[in-house]
Formats: structure tokens, C-alpha cells, sequence
């Protein structure tokens, strides 16, 4: 059965309460006259882990709604969150007059899912994407390194092609793959590369690529930034990552700044993070890794809550 949270009106938010919802009543809500101001967390499974994250963010969204101002007027009153890849392309089927933040789903499966939408409904959805801010994985390879000019190469596909402009501001050599070409020629054209800046596109890193990208890059003594914890422990040198709280975080500062100004924020990369390195693959690679860098983190604002959950695994992207 779905697991759904939903935000009461303001008064009874006030007094901290909140309800669990069916499967069966997700339906009628999509009908619902919002009289007041509303939240509703959107999950496609009940397992632990999700249910976990949905925990974390009705603590941290109770209070942004129950401080809503009416005299603001903003013309959407319902705001959902979907927690992964499944629940946002259910949110993003709804008909309805409300906006939505999509949470643990890759930029790449944000914009398949959004650019299929009438400009009007994409509008309304944005996002916390699940991977890491290219700014923070070039500062930490910066960091690694500690050289200059660091060569790092990136290899986008078809549907990461977006990052391109960003990419090349900072200096990155970007390759451009087209559909089905062979990864050991994209990698002998980077040879000369320090690092390697992985993204998480399926159309490059896959299964059956993963292995030869670390191999090649392995000989060559070139360093590859993962996207993820699961990365780094499989041969990836290092990575930033955001942990549940981390995200939920963010999810909420946005949901706040909606409530408060009736302005829904672009899609954004997370903006809190630790960090990953596997220690084995930097001495392999004669890569010293400084203090510096094993604190290399941004943290959001501590709540009164139990410990921090454990990063979401790759099965969220």
C-alpha cells in the first residue's frame, strides 16, 4: 500500500497533527477543495527506508504550513512532495492546481518525466535532484589534487547534454556520446585527463560499462568523482553525497519559501552534503588525501530528531 502523509489545514497543523492515508484515499484528494493550505508526501512503496524519509519530512514540513499567512493569496494551495521516481510521475499526472517538489530522482529522470508536460503543468514541479552539484564534485577533485591546471574530462549522453554550458565554464573537456558508441573510444579520447567527473547518465554508466570505465581510467591513473556512496565503494575515488536529512532539508527551505512569497524555486542540486573516499583506490592512484577533504561537507540546520539516516542507495535514481 502507498504510503502517503498528508499536511492538515492551518489550524489543525498548528496543534502538530498529521494523518496516514491509503492507497484508496489518494484518489479523493486529488478532487479535494483546499480551503486552507495543504502538503501531501507522495511515496510509491512502504518500506523502511521510505518510510523513514517520509518521517523526516512531515517533522520538517508541519511547521513550515502551520505558519502559512492567508492574507499572502497564492493562487496553489496543495503542495506535494514525491519521494522518488515512481511518485513523482504519478503527481505529474494529477489535474490539478497545485505545485509539487520531486526528491530522490536524478536529474536525468526529472526532465524525462517533466519534459513531457504541458509548459504550464512543468512549470508547477521542481525539484531536489538526488545527485551531486557538479560545482562540489570539481571543488573536491580540486581538493584532491591540488594542482594547477587540473584536466578533468567528462563524457555527457543524450540526456545529460544539458549540463554542457555549466560544465564548460568551469573548464571541463566535455565529450559528447552518441547513442550506442563504444565506451573504450570515448575514454582513449580523454586519455591526457587527470579525473574523470562522472553523471549519472544510463546511457553511459550502466552495468556493462561501469567495469570497463574503471579499468581504463584505473591504468591510466586517472581518478574518477562518482555520483555515489556505491560508486566510490566500487572503485570510484571519491564523491560528495546527501544523506536523507540532507535532502529533506533542502525539500523544506523550498516548501517554505513557496509558502511564504507564493514563489516556486527552479530545480536545484542539493546544497548539503558530506563526503566519500575510498582511501585504498587514492594510495593505488598516489593521490594523498588531505584532512581537508574527508571534512569537506555542508550541513543543513540540526532539528530536534533521532540520528541521521544512512544516504538512500542508487535504487532511488
Amino acid at each position: 500500500m502507498r504510503h502517503l502523509i498528508r499536511g492538515l489545514p492551518a489550524l489543525a497543523l498548528a496543534a502538530g497533527a498529521a494523518c496516514t492515508l491509503g492507497a484508496a484515499h489518494a484518489e479523493g484528494a486529488r478532487q479535494d477543495h483546499v480551503d486552507g493550505y495543504r502538503f501531501q508526501i507522495v511515496t510509491a512503496d512502504d518500506s523502511e527506508l521510505t518510510r523513514r524519509i517520509a518521517d523526516d519530512l512531515g517533522r520538517r514540513l508541519v511547521p513550515v504550513f502551520a505558519g502559512f499567512r492567508t492574507e499572502l493569496a497564492q493562487q496553489r494551495r496543495m503542495l506535494y512532495v514525491a519521494v522518488g521516481p515512481a511518485a513523482l510521475r504519478e503527481v505529474a499526472a494529477r489535474r490539478c492546481d497545485c505545485v509539487a517538489i520531486a526528491a530522490f530522482t536524478s536529474s536525468q529522470v526529472f526532465r524525462a518525466i517533466v519534459g513531457k508536460l504541458a509548459p504550464a503543468r512543468a512549470g508547477a514541479i521542481t525539484a531536489v535532484y538526488a545527485e551531486p552539484a557538479p560545482a562540489d564534485q570539481l571543488r573536491l577533485a580540486s581538493m584532491l589534487y591540488r594542482r594547477s591546471p587540473l584536466h578533468v574530462a567528462a563524457i555527457l549522453g543524450p540526456d545529460t547534454a544539458f549540463l554542457k554550458p555549466e560544465l564548460d565554464g568551469d573548464g571541463v573537456n566535455v565529450l559528447d556520446a552518441a547513442p550506442g558508441e563504444d565506451i573504450n573510444r570515448l575514454l582513449n579520447r580523454i586519455d591526457q585527463a587527470d579525473v574523470l567527473l562522472a553523471l549519472p547518465d544510463s546511457a553511459i554508466y550502466n552495468t556493462e560499462n561501469f567495469r570497463n570505465i574503471l579499468l581504463s581510467t584505473y591504468r591510466r591513473k586517472q581518478g574518477v568523482i562518482g555520483f555515489s556512496g556505491d560508486m566510490v565503494k566500487a572503485g570510484a575515488l571519491a564523491t560528495t553525497y546527501s544523506g536523507i536529512e540532507d535532502i529533506d532539508a533542502q525539500v523544506a527551505e523550498i516548501a517554505a519559501a513557496y509558502v511564504a512569497g507564493g514563489e516556486l524555486a527552479a530545480p536545484q542540486f542539493p546544497r548539503y552534503f558530506r563526503t566519500a573516499v575510498n582511501e585504498g583506490v587514492a594510495r593505488s592512484l598516489e593521490v594523498e588525501v588531505p584532512d581537508a577533504v574527508r571534512r569537506f561537507a555542508r550541513a543543513p540546520a540540526a532539528l530536534p530528531a533521532p540520528a541521521r539516516a544512512p544516504a538512500p542507495s542508487a535504487a532511488w535514481r
